[in-house]
């Protein structure tokens, strides 16, 4: 090498990425907030991965262009160079980001030329000599840098439409069945920078180009059977296990319709077993949950199809363990906080609930509760999932003779601190008791109703007090609210969404709970309601006003969620109780 060259010399091409102390304080940024919210904390934790990724590949290029520095300077040495000259190489290794060129079609062409070419002379030195690697090792390792090399398109995402009219889609894909895992785990790591969120923003035309190609092309079949033979115990291949849910994750960004054609691909059943109680935890089957959760959240078929399954008890056993352990770690707890939430999206498909039933789920999550682990947010979520609606009917009957109403009075009774570490607030918690005692109220039958009466009447109506003083707390809340509504001047729709959000629901339950207690319970029940009610100046007429409105509004903020659903039935049982509502209200 002689001065010239030394001079001429350039760095490889590469995604143009942040500095190596932006990704550091990227990082600081997203530390976890336990008073966030499960989509943003599941946000911040991908963002998080991201800046944790991209600093160790800064690292890396930063070792790399350091030991050409020192490898040039050492030439330089050798060649006599004067000061200057090795100063002016040293600053065009130090500025080499910045003077990388922009990626344009030509260079996109190159680049896919070149890896075209050296792709056919791998797939030709492979045939010819099949059972001679040694043959053939050298254009795998050509071909290996051609796929690093074509990271750089994802700096272009407006050329995407290019790179598809150009058919190199199905090229690319092709590689996700090479023969050496290597090869796939690169093209994996492609696709993840090809599709990532961000990149696909930044061009509609080309995310819609890029995205249908994949399609088109049976990306999700692929990308499944790329999954089975990837070993997680191997660094590589683990990386390429995260890669390929993080291509899942930004296509069903981009299309949702990703998640059922991914579940039909196989990819639900790999992630049932990857969610196994036997496997040990790591990030790759914390990311498992996260994606289960997306999919069931997403996609009512692959509820009725994870039912099918019979995986059910699986879920219940990986949450089992958390019965009398907390989560060693936050990372763990989040992936045990998506497992909960996977089984609340599996409960609004109605046969499920059988299968929750006989699955001794009720019994799993009464356990919970009574343990006040960590976990106990997480099932009173679940309990309140399987009693809501007509549909709860049996798990109700259940939850009574299981002596669920043991469990569930005392954190109705008194509402558990809020702790930091939970990140579970006093009226998420609250809100969740109130539906419980509520949907009791509605689907309890025969002596499990009587049982429950009975609780109203205990400990010098201790109950009726309690539910009293809910009743003031949340009619206060309400009435903060209206007067922040109607300045800010929202339709009546849109009002009565805020409403609920600000606690009309909560309150709605609670004054529906008092008119049930009223009528059906004991008559001291009633009597110490109306004195309570005029110790505190309240009156009878706003019970009956908020549960009128609750009657009027009975349905509209439901959402349909089951494949199954008798759109008349559902109507008919909607209207017969607003009738009992109605009847309650003219009764008190």
């Amino acid at each position: 090498m002689d001065i010239g060259e030394i001079m001429s010399y350039k760095p490889v091409t590469a995604p143009k990425r942040p500095a190596a102390g932006d990704a550091k304080e990227e990082e600081e940024e997203v530390e976890d907030n336990p008073n966030d919210s499960y989509e943003k904390r599941a946000a911040k934790r991908r963002k998080k991965m991201k800046a944790q990724q991209r600093r160790k590949e800064e690292e890396k290029m930063a070792m790399l262009e350091a030991e050409a520095a020192q490898a040039l300077a050492q030439k330089a040495d050798n060649d006599g160079l004067t000061d200057e000259q090795r100063q002016q190489i040293k600053e065009m290794v130090d500025n080499a980001e910045d003077t990388t060129e922009a990626l344009d079609e030509l260079t996109m062409k190159k680049l896919i030329l070149a890896f075209e070419k050296k792709g056919l002379k791998n797939q030709e030195l492979r045939i010819k000599f099949p059972d001679e690697p040694k043959k053939f090792m050298e254009s795998e390792v050509e071909l290996h840098q051609a796929i690093q090399d074509l990271r750089a398109l994802a700096t272009a995402p407006d050329l995407y439409p290019l790179l598809v009219e150009l058919d190199c889609v199905p090229s690319f894909l092709g590689l996700l069945s090479h023969e050496n895992t290597d090869i796939a785990v690169a093209a994996v790591d492609l696709f993840q920078e090809l599709t990532d969120v961000d990149t696909l923003n930044e061009s509609e035309d080309g995310a819609d180009a890029l995205v249908q190609a994949l399609m088109d092309n049976q990306i999700s079949a692929l990308l499944v059977q790329n999954l089975e033979r990837l070993n997680d115990s191997v660094r590589e291949e683990s990386e390429g296990i995260h890669n390929t849910l993080a291509i899942f994750e930004n296509l069903i960004e981009i299309r949702p319709e990703v998640c059922q054609e991914a579940a039909e691909a196989g990819l639900l059943s790999w992630l049932v077993k990857k969610l196994k109680v036997k496997v040990a935890f790591d990030d790759n089957k914390l990311y498992a949950s996260e994606i289960l959760s997306i999919f069931l959240q997403n996609e009512p078929s692959n509820r009725q199809k994870y039912g099918e399954m019979g995986a059910i008890d699986s879920l219940l056993q990986q949450l089992a363990y958390y019965k009398r352990h907390n989560p060693g770690t936050p990372e763990e707890q989040e992936m045990m906080e998506n497992l909960f939430d996977c089984l609340c999206s599996l409960l609004l498909f109605t046969p499920n609930r059988e299968r929750f039933l006989k699955g001794e789920g009720l019994q799993l999550m009464n356990l919970m509760l009574r343990e006040r682990k960590v976990s106990r947010n997480g099932a009173l979520k679940v309990l309140d999932h399987a009693l809501i609606g007509p549909e709860g009917k049996d798990c109700s009957a259940k939850f009574v003779d299981i002596l669920g109403l043991r469990t569930i009075f005392p954190l109705f009774m008194k509402t558990p601190k809020k702790n930091k570490r939970k990140g579970v607030s006093a009226e998420e918690h609250e809100e969740h008791v109130i539906s419980i005692v509520a949907s009791l109220m509605k689907n309890a039958r025969g002596p499990q109703r009587q049982r429950l009466m009975t609780k109203f009447t205990e400990g010098d109506h201790e109950k009726v007090e309690r539910l009293m003083e809910l009743h003031f707390k949340y009619l206060d809340k309400m009435e903060d609210a209206d007067r922040r509504i109607k300045r800010q001047r929202l339709d009546e729709d849109e009002a009565y969404l805020k409403r609920l959000d600000c606690g009309l629901f909560s309150l709605q339950l609670v004054d529906y709970i008092v008119l049930e207690a009223c009528s059906s319970g004991a008559p001291t029940v009633k009597q110490r309601t109306l004195q309570i009610l005029n110790q505190r100046s309240g009156t009878v007429q706003t019970i009956r006003n908020i549960v009128r409105e609750y009657a009027g509004n009975l349905g509209d903020t439901e959402s349909n969620n089951e494949l199954s659903d008798n759109t008349e039935a559902k109507e008919e049982e909607r209207e017969g109780e607003r009738q009992h509502l109605l009847h309650l209200v003219d009764k008190f």
